[in-house]
């Protein structure tokens, strides 16, 4: 991904400088692991590219999140003992105010750790127990056997629009299991997913996203960012400016080497 020059094409028509992409990083210095930060600057640079602005704020520990001050709300990956004093916080002074947002429409992306955080609790074992906010329903277990490690790809329908690969990178010791009714992200071609058997990755339920795939996850699927642009900002993905991706295209079809493809 390139961090210089204009990318819309000569032909790509008016830029859409009346909008601006409001978003908050929950818990970023305690949540990033993997180069996980890097969504953030893929979607920052995405939108600059498009003349979109970009208002990029945190909340942190102790800090009030408010549910109408934000169009897109990332919450990425960090290590066990993080993840617990995040997901205090999380439970206790968060957790109605993301659910307020998710339902008046922002769009939620939590990556790894951050999607146990959503699902309804995450058994550590010895007896811990970390309660998550339910905006998806999925429990997670620390089970014996190895961490599920790798490569990853899977098949991602959003929205009615054509099958798509995700790739990335997955590294996870909870099992994750999906209630009845609760959609996945997308179907594993590659790797593990959420618990190694079922074959599904994630989870999606409207606007709120959840999964494994680190790496980090956009820079390696540019249409994802994209997707999530258009929704946050309510248009349809066609309506953005096209861009020249040939730096993001050979990095998607890199990853989906990667893992296999």
């Amino acid at each position: 991904m390139s961090d210089t020059g204009p990318r819309l094409p000569a032909t790509a028509g008016a830029r859409v400088d009346s909008m601006t992409l409001r978003v908050c990083a929950l818990y970023p210095d305690l949540m990033n692991i993997y180069a996980d930060r890097g969504n953030l600057l893929m979607l920052q640079r995405r939108c600059q590219w498009r003349g979109i602005g970009f208002e990029l704020t945190s909340c942190g520990i102790g800090e009030e999140l408010s549910p109408a001050a934000h169009d897109l709300i990332y919450l990425g990956g960090g290590q066990d003992r993080d993840q617990l004093i995040c997901a205090r916080d999380l439970v206790e002074r968060k957790a109605d105010a993301l659910r307020a947002a998710a339902g008046d429409g922002a769009v939620v992306l939590a990556v790894c750790g951050g999607y146990q955080l959503l699902g309804r609790s995450y058994e550590l074992g010895r007896g811990e127990r970390i309660e998550g906010v339910g905006l998806l329903d999925v429990v997670t277990a620390r089970e014996p056997g190895e961490r599920l490690i790798g490569n990853v790809a899977i098949e991602v329908e959003l929205d009615g629009e054509r099958p798509r690969v995700l790739a990335g990178f997955e590294n996870h010791g909870g099992r994750t299991r999906l209630s009845e009714g609760q959609e996945p992200l997308g179907r594993v071609l590659k790797g593990f997913g959420n618990d190694g058997a079922s074959g599904w990755e994630g989870a999606r339920t409207g606007n709120v996203i959840g999964t494994y795939l680190h790496g980090p996850l956009l820079p390696k699927n540019s249409w994802l960012a994209d997707w999530l642009i258009a929704t946050a900002l309510r248009v349809s993905p066609g309506s953005l400016p096209p861009l020249d991706d040939a730096l993001e295209d050979e990095a998607h079809r890199c990853a989906r080497r990667a893992a296999g493809l």
